[in-house]
């Protein structure tokens, strides 16, 4: 029977292709894998939080002067009106929502 001839070059080349993949480490020795455990989910449920809307009169610099109940948007009109008329700044009407307090 013939024999199989191995070469240094061939058993350096695997040996270096072993290290690269990360299977031997500097020594020669094989590399032991460590099981991942996946870690648990420690995500808090959501909280339901219920929303209103209102009108809130505003000012040019975005600051809210008044809010009104959604069903009095005549009410912020007129007090948007008034605030611009006597005031230097323009005053608009915009939605609000805001949390519910229970």
């Amino acid at each position: 029977m013939a024999r199989k001839v191995v070469s240094r070059k061939g058993l350096r080349a695997e040996a270096d292709a072993a290290q690269a993949a990360g299977k031997i480490d500097a020594e020669g020795k094989p590399i032991k894998e460590k099981k991942v455990t996946k870690r648990k989910s420690r995500a808090k449920t959501p909280v339901e939080v219920r929303m209103k809307l209102f009108w809130g009169v505003f000012n040019q610099s975005l600051k809210r002067v008044a809010l009104y109940d959604f069903t009095q948007q005549k009410q912020a009109k007129a007090k948007a009106d008034e605030l611009s008329a006597s005031g230097k700044s323009p005053h608009f009407v915009q939605k609000v929502k805001e949390a519910i307090q229970e």
